[in-house]
């Protein structure tokens, strides 16, 4: 028997980085307040890393939509995998091209671009998509709050996120 409801269960579990880290927070700040000495040092040194627990917790947190969309999605070793009911592919990470956000399907989708290969539509509430932000927050030269914002921002047609080479003029800016 359960004595916590499914709603707020799930909220706690989609904010479980920002919980620990602020719980390692204060722990540290219960250190460094207390005797000082070497426990101190070690305290302000848990202070920093809960707090940089908590900011990258609340980007994840942010990342992981609710939901059941159609599909799995698995990483493994930089390999992008998606099953789905109607459609599947695979894209590595090293050679993607192009990362787009495409709000007009419902549910929206990530839709990733590797050169020689048809792009791979993966919806964000597909089981296993909040293992996506890792490796999209390692592409080289990703703004992370920038794909955050477009996520929850309710665009109506598909945002390019990330570009590896642009293929637009220079003067011309991603969003």
């Amino acid at each position: 028997m359960t004595f916590i409801r499914p709603e707020v269960r799930t909220t706690l579990w989609r904010w479980r980085e920002v919980i620990a880290g602020a719980a390692v927070a204060l722990l540290g700040l219960s250190w460094a307040a207390g005797p000082g000495g070497l426990l101190g040092w070690i305290g302000w040194v848990l202070v920093v890393g809960g707090f940089a627990m908590g900011v990258v917790g609340a980007q994840r947190a942010r990342f992981r939509l609710e939901g059941e969309g159609p599909g799995v999605v698995s990483v493994d070793e930089g390999q992008i995998s998606y099953f789905g009911p109607l459609t599947g592919g695979v894209v590595a990470a090293r050679e993607m091209e192009r990362l787009t956000l495409d709000p007009t399907q419902h549910p929206a989708h990530w839709v990733l671009s590797q050169p020689g290969m048809p792009p791979l539509a993966i919806p964000v509430t597909a089981q296993g998509a909040e293992g996506l932000f890792d490796i999209f927050a390692t592409l080289p030269g990703m703004r992370t709050e920038h794909m955050l914002a477009q996520l929850r921002g309710g665009a109506v047609h598909p945002v390019v996120i990330w570009e590896k080479a642009p293929t637009r003029p220079p003067h011309l800016r991603l969003n």
